[in-house]
């Protein structure tokens, strides 16, 4: 290993913690500081060092979609400020990497500017988008052999099929596919997006239903990358306007909701759709782009980028208590341990 820097280098907290988990153990002497407890880094890691904390770090979301606020490369010279504690490591990655870090002015696709999602905000021209959301993304049958666990805190029968269905009316609409018209049972594949979503604590009695369909279902699938044309620009993509919405919070409930009851009256028993906490499941950074340009556009890219998507299922009305749902099992569900991963990023630059 050719090293060039160490964490011990660094004065800033958290780019310190960062550089230790990244960087490989090891006596030698630091070639920059002269440390020998430092975990060490090349220069492949200290550039990995600098994206993670200048770029993901600096991360912001908007109302749809989001970018870095800081950038950086070799053909500019440093244009941010940083804070007193952080010029001296500014500087050691300008002397070792020869980069220069600067605000960073995103296309704006990337902070939803993108026209079918703006057609989708129009009342307007909603059913035209939804029309051609149910004709571009594919139908799936889900057979009776897939699992799925749905989990309830804390309820008064538990040992009762009926308590793990779609919630009672005076529940309904305050999820991103449910309504007062039509009610919702969320389900997923993955236990531990199951987990969060439900947003368990230490205090919550969890009980854990294992479901399995009665017969095959027919759901829409919003989880997937749909054939597009490869002229399709990020700008124009449906594609992106769904990544997207299903990204954002509560104020896209509206949209999603009218694409579920367009699914449903298209005669679909669901949909599959992205886990809001995908990205944070698998540990990504939202938007992946390579010089301003996203993967999930690069047709090379786009099997990885589908991999990246956790899907959750949404089945219509209250498919226990119809039968199109079986309670296969019911489980007491045991927090035994909570891990947290996190790395750092400015406050101020």
């Amino acid at each position: 290993m050719d090293t060039i820097a160490c964490s011990s280098c660094f004065v800033d907290q958290g780019l310190r913690l960062d550089a230790e988990q990244i960087g490989i153990a090891g006596d030698a002497s630091c070639p920059n500081c002269g440390s020998t407890e430092g975990k060490k880094l090349d220069k492949s890691f200290l550039s990995s060092l600098a994206y993670r904390f200048f770029v993901w770090g600096s991360f912001g979301r908007t109302e749809y979609g989001g970018a870095p606020l800081i950038q950086f490369n070799e053909l500019q010279k440093t244009t941010i400020t940083p804070p007193p504690w952080m010029q001296a490591d500014v500087a050691l990655f300008e002397s070792l990497l020869g980069i220069g870090f600067f605000y960073y002015g995103p296309r704006l696709w990337m902070v939803g500017e993108i026209e079918p999602l703006k057609a989708l905000e129009s009342l307007k021209e909603r059913p035209k988008i939804i029309a051609k959301i149910l004709k571009t993304y594919p139908s799936r049958h889900i057979e009776s052999n897939r699992n799925f666990y749905r989990i309830r805190k804390d309820p008064k029968h538990p040992d009762l099929h009926t308590e793990f269905d779609s919630p009672p009316n005076p529940y309904l609409g305050s999820g991103r596919l449910d309504s007062l018209e039509l009610p919702i049972l969320y389900a997923s594949p993955d236990l531990e997006v199951c987990v969060h979503e439900c947003r368990v604590t230490a205090e919550d009695e969890l009980y854990l239903a294992t479901l399995v369909p009665s017969r095959v279902l027919k759901v829409l699938d919003l989880s997937v990358i749909p054939d597009e044309s490869e002229s399709v620009t990020e700008f124009e993509s449906l594609d992106m306007a769904i990544h997207q919405l299903f990204m954002a919070g509560k104020h896209s409930y509206e949209i999603t909701r009218a694409i579920a009851g367009a699914a449903k009256q298209a005669g679909f028993d669901g949909i599959i759709y992205p886990s809001y906490f995908s990205l944070l499941r698998l540990g990504l950074m939202p938007l992946r782009t390579t010089y301003g340009l996203s993967h999930r556009r690069a047709p090379e890219l786009q099997a990885q980028e589908e991999s990246f998507t956790v899907p959750n299922l949404a089945v219509f009305d209250r498919p226990i208590e119809s039968g199109l749902l079986k309670v296969a099992c019911i489980n007491k569900l045991v927090l035994s341990r909570v891990a947290y991963e996190f790395h750092f990023g400015p406050a101020s630059f």
